[in-house]
């Protein structure tokens, strides 16, 4: 469990955190997990990202199109290259958000059951298995075959990769 705990807190607490930070958050939402997660580029999750197409520069265009035709939805034109880059605040510290418990949860329940080690696979299945949101919106966007992606990474977990 200690192991399990360290794959977390290395991934959310560090990487993911310095993500929100970078884009002004306040809290760590699953976008942020995401581009933590394509960030590492050692581990398994990676790797199929970027097979996927998914880099930090890919899944960042995805979000910024997201954003926008989100946006246009409600009825407001904007180009997120026109606005100005958010300024990082490194005294902020932000919180867990809920799509990040909400996704944890999905990468707990994943099989196979019992969980093993919360590493980075199993949470890009956590990822993966959210049907709603902002990820599952951008992944779409970027043209993504989303349950294709997390029928492989699933696979690679039941296989024991991690």
């Amino acid at each position: 469990m200690a192991s399990d705990a360290k794959d977390v807190r290395a991934l959310l607490v560090r990487e993911a955190r310095t993500v929100a930070r970078r884009d002004g958050s306040r809290s760590i939402e699953a976008e942020h997990v995401l581009l933590a997660l394509a960030a590492t580029r050692t581990t398994s999750a990676a790797r199929m990202l970027a097979e996927a197409g998914l880099t930090e520069e890919t899944i960042r265009a995805a979000l910024d199109r997201e954003w926008e035709q989100s946006l246009a939805v409600a009825g407001i034109a904007v180009r997120i290259g026109l606005l100005p880059e958010a300024t990082p605040d490194e005294s902020r510290n932000p919180h867990i958000g809920d799509s990040t418990r909400l996704l944890l949860k999905r990468a707990m329940d994943a099989p196979p059951k019992p969980a093993g080690r919360l590493g980075p696979l199993r949470i890009l299945v956590g990822i993966l298995d959210t049907e709603r949101g902002r990820v599952a919106r951008a992944l779409q966007a970027a043209g993504v075959d989303r349950a294709a992606l997390r029928a492989r990474a699933a696979e690679a977990l039941a296989a024991g990769d991690h």
